[in-house]
């Protein structure tokens, strides 16, 4: 019997959801852009607030050329491709199928795998779940650190020291902690500048 995973290929991918709307977290906060969900994960983040993308089984296998299709008829000037863990999947097929497009395409990832495919943006977000793959530290424009603990800026400033000197550096409290860790980054950021604060501002805005 053919598994799900032996069918995924640069080609064909789990898509769990695409939608267009306005990036909530990040450099990027506030701008258009079309996300593409792909099912899939085997990091495991116990407070992951999209655990539905986990099985990539539970999703359709999408043909790339379908899912390049409906990002470009969006009107959209930026994807970005996310999870799930993206970075499970030979991505190169539809990087190139983006980038023909005329679109500018970003990723979010743990970076527990090696990063296929050619990215306009690479947002690295590592996991205390899973460590990430050591050539993501020099890919990285952009470190965002999700804080659930008072811990969690020190294990921060452990990535930061490993990123490159033009990474841009966030702080963004996990959601059902945020009353309680925004004040301690407001504080802190405050303390060390060269991090910045990221809000999940699509939450505030009740949007995907």
């Amino acid at each position: 019997m053919v598994e799900v995973k032996d069918k995924i290929s640069a080609e064909v991918l789990p898509l769990m959801e695409d939608f267009y709307t306005i990036q909530g977290e990040g450099y990027y906060q506030g701008h258009a852009a079309y996300f593409i969900r792909l099912g899939g994960c085997d990091v495991g983040c116990a407070w992951c607030d999209v655990k539905e993308s986990w099985d990539a089984s539970a999703h359709p296998l999408v043909h790339v050329n379908d899912i390049c299709a409906k990002a470009k008829a969006s009107g959209t000037e930026i994807v970005v491709v996310t999870g799930g863990e993206p970075v499970m999947y030979d991505l190169s097929r539809l990087t190139q199928l983006l980038k023909a497009a005329g679109l500018r395409i970003h990723i979010e990832t743990s970076g527990v795998y090696p990063l296929t495919g050619t990215w306009d943006w690479v947002c690295f977000s590592p996991k205390k779940f899973k460590n990430p793959d050591v050539s993501i530290f020099g890919k990285a424009n952009e470190l965002k650190v999700i804080v659930y603990n008072r811990s969690d800026f020190a294990w921060a400033e452990e990535f930061a020291a490993k990123v490159n000197s033009s990474c841009h550096l966030f702080l963004q409290p996990e959601w059902s902690k945020e009353k309680e860790m925004l004040p301690l980054i407001i504080d802190y950021v405050k303390a060390n500048p060269k991090w910045q604060v990221s809000l999940q501002i699509h939450k505030y805005m009740n949007i995907p």
